[in-house]
């Protein structure tokens, strides 16, 4: 896992993009990859696993797999 910071986050349609220095350009999460019942707001810090999938994902190079919020 790498530490990254959540750039934006759409709880209504339940994805955001995620930024690390690992994952150039973004990474796409989904809120099922987060632990039940978490949301993310812009700014916040987060564990990220993530993966590089042939086609990308929504136009980004990078999805996520899992990811946590840090303790603050």
């Amino acid at each position: 896992m790498v530490i990254a910071t959540v750039r934006e986050w759409h709880d209504e349609e339940g994805w955001g993009v995620l930024d690390s220095p690992e994952t150039p350009g973004g990474c796409w999460a989904h809120f099922s990859d987060l632990p039940r019942g978490v949301s993310l707001s812009p700014g916040q810090q987060v564990d990220l696993r993530w993966e590089k999938p042939r086609s990308g994902q929504d136009g980004y190079v990078y999805r996520a797999v899992a990811v946590a919020p840090r303790p603050a």
